[in-house]
């Protein structure tokens, strides 16, 4: 029975049922199906592969025509057409927990008696066999322990075949070793144990592990592969998904996201209520994961090469000139248009928190620009007041004097901001663990704030003196009203960059502080990580509180900056440069003045920065650039591996380890044409005795 705590909770969040099988399997069938002459609908070998077999998927291992092979087990009537009945009856007999067994088991036990016949396991066997195959015993003492001697053979019942089933690779792979040890010393030469890998396994390996498989002589001392290393191979790829679980867990308690041998077998203890692994199979998987990297620290990336039986060696390795030129301009595009991207959305994000901002931003302005001490002789007493005195004085509208000028030279500034902040923290950031020194996170920053000056002074200078000459307007009789643009004209292009050097000194420790601290903020204090994205709430606070020390540490050149940009009134000192403006303050007004406007600057540039970065992360998650999904350099990674969720859909991962089992057999299993089961029997037939 529900709790009254559950029964409240459904009742106010509602409930998710999961489809019922019968609409499933009713619309997987009719997807796909079509109709008879009388109008009934079927599926056929075609259409069954279409359903079990997204065309999308990769078929690198187990090639997509082997499918084909399953349709027997699914077609009870044998008359090659899947009735709604049929299919519903594999799809049913997929979502079994054993399901993979349990396929094999029915492709075997054709006449559906419910037992394996010895024959019938042998015969499908040799019908793909080539003459050059490494032969294999069916009388061998191995498989009289499943079926008995050739006098006394009996059927195999459902977890008798599973079991042999299992154990079947093992014994191929012995069986294999034995006909190459010729002299019986327990030694076969690296090329030899190639083969025997590639005939018996490689459907279950990756490319990587199949194109060194020689190599596995360097473990050890001579040049020779002994059994025991064999057999401490054939471990390692039975228990592919527990290595993956063991190295995905240590490498997330790992500083640097990477593992020593060390580490995996302390790992594999913890994992295990007894020693999972030898030392010979940790030195196995170490010996193929580090073959790119052998520091003997490997991230989860090393590994994914050896777990992965769909990794595939990149096109950039072939060693062909035309397509390594072809790959170096792809990318060379793709970078280009992946800075339009971000230069594209940093404009609007720029824009957004620019204009949430601005009356802020107008306050600091005047605030810094009022250069008399003395009480009688202020304009405003606070950024309060002075808020107060520009909505009296000229209306609401006076908040947002110099808004269109700012709003056209944001987009420009912010988007050049976190482009470049963007690009160099990629370039220095580990590609394996995904993590980044601290000064190089600090460059990064730094870089960003000085490449953005070029757009930043001229437009500061603009709007600077858009934002005072309300208050000169208020208090000189027939002061004029200038527009940006003229400006822009009596300034000239020498006066647009007027006090460049206070804004470069300002703009770069700004962002050296500004950038990592929000991206510390936002892992270290709010947890986001690969697994966990933040929401819009996270991401404004993380970026308004790493805006409060970026700007109020940064005031001063700010003030300095200001102060040499604004045109002087009459009567006020006019600064020659940089050095004569500090100067001056200090000398007429004091430390004090070099942090006029700060709290308003932190009201301002704390949130303005806060929305800009929010916007900036939802409009990429909102537009992100076509293909912009995150593929490993060095390969392909399947989905559905190990801690990975899977997102295939299951007939199809399910049909794939069946097939995976099956293969077990002979990796020929479905690429070639299978008789019809009525002429199953005299293909059947084993070697005769």
């Amino acid at each position: 029975m529900t709790s009254v705590k559950e029964t409240v909770k459904e009742q106010l969040v509602g409930t998710t049922e999961e489809p019922q099988l019968s609409h499933q399997a009713r619309s997987n069938f009719f997807r796909v199906a079509q109709k008879d002459e009388n109008g009934e609908p079927f599926m056929t070998e075609e259409a069954f592969i279409n359903a079990i077999a997204p065309k999308h998927e990769d078929y690198h291992k187990i090639k997509r025509e082997q499918y084909g092979i399953l349709f027997q087990v699914a077609d009870r009537q044998k008359n090659g057409k899947l009735t709604l009945s049929d299919w519903a009856t594999f799809e049913n007999l997929l979502a079994k927990p054993d399901a993979e067994y349990e396929i094999a088991f029915r492709l075997f036990d054709f006449d559906g008696s419910g037992a394996v016949k010895f024959d019938t396991v042998q015969g499908l066997a040799n019908l793909n066999k080539s003459a050059d195959s490494i032969p294999f015993d069916w009388n061998s003492e191995w498989a009289s322990l499943y079926t008995g001697r050739t006098k006394s053979r009996h059927d195999m019942t459902y977890p008798q075949f599973s079991q042999m089933l299992r154990g079947l690779q093992g014994e191929r792979i012995r069986q294999a070793f034995h006909s190459f040890d010729k002299d019986g010393d327990g030694y076969i030469q690296p090329e030899e144990f190639q083969r025997i890998i590639l005939e018996t396994s490689k459907h279950k390996l990756s490319d990587h592990v199949l194109e060194n498989l020689p190599s596995l002589c360097n473990i050890s001392t001579g040049s020779k592969i002994s059994y025991a290393t064999v057999r401490a191979f054939q471990n390692i790829m039975v228990e592919m998904d527990m290595i993956d679980v063991i190295v995905s867990e240590a490498t997330k308690k790992s500083g640097d996201g990477k593992i020593t041998r060390s580490d995996f077998l302390n790992a594999a203890a913890r994992a295990t209520r007894f020693s999972l692994f030898t030392p010979m199979e940790a030195d196995i998987l170490f010996h193929f994961a580090g073959l790119d990297a052998p520091s003997g620290r490997l991230s989860q990336k090393d590994f994914a090469k050896v777990i992965d039986a769909s990794w595939r060696t990149p096109v950039a390795l072939a060693g062909q000139t035309v397509e390594k030129a072809a790959a170096k301009t792809t990318s060379l595009l793709h970078n280009v248009l992946e800075s339009v991207h971000h230069f594209a959305l940093g404009s609007i994000a720029g824009a957004f928190g620019a204009f949430m901002v601005y009356p802020i931003d107008l306050v600091k302005t005047r605030m810094q620009n009022q250069r008399s001490t003395r009480p009688g002789e202020r304009l405003y007493n606070n950024s309060l007041d002075c808020a107060k005195k520009v909505i009296r004085n000229e209306g609401f509208t006076g908040l947002y004097s110099g808004v269109i000028p700012q709003l056209i030279g944001v987009a420009p500034e912010k988007a050049i901001k976190l482009t470049v902040n963007d690009l160099v923290r990629g370039h220095f950031t580990d590609k394996d663990t995904k993590k980044i020194w601290t000064p190089w996170e600090i460059l990064a920053g730094g870089t960003a704030g000085a490449c953005q000056v070029v757009f930043t002074n001229p437009l500061e200078i603009v709007k600077i003196r858009l934002q005072v000459q309300g208050e000169v307007a208020k208090n000189v009789e027939g002061a004029p009203r200038r527009s940006a643009l003229w400006i822009v004209k009596n300034l000239g292009l020498v006066g647009l960059y007027k006090g460049a050097t206070a804004c470069l000194m300002r703009d770069v420790p700004f962002s050296a502080i500004y950038f990592p601290t929000y991206a510390h903020l936002k892992t270290d204090m709010f947890g986001e990580s690969p697994t966990k994205k933040l929401g819009v709430i996270q991401l404004l606070t993380a970026g308004a509180i790493a805006g409060m020390p970026a700007a109020y540490l940064t005031t001063p050149f700010d003030v300095i900056k200001t102060r040499l940009q604004v045109e002087a009134r009459k009567g006020d000192t006019k600064y020659t440069g940089l050095r004569h403006c500090a100067q001056t303050v200090w000398k007429e007004e004091g430390l004090k003045a070099f942090f006029k406007g700060g709290p308003a600057r932190i009201l301002r540039s704390s949130p303005q920065f806060g929305f800009t970065l929010a916007a900036y992360e939802v409009l990429q998650g909102l537009l992100p650039m076509p293909g912009s999904e995150d593929v490993t350099p060095s390969g392909h990674i399947e989905p559905g591996v190990g801690l990975q969720s899977a997102t295939a859909p299951l007939p199809y991962l399910r049909s794939r380890n069946a097939l995976k089992l099956i293969l077990d057999l002979d990796q020929n299993i479905g690429r070639v044409q299978v008789p019809q089961p009525e002429n199953w029997p005299k293909f059947l037939q084993g070697p005769k005795q």
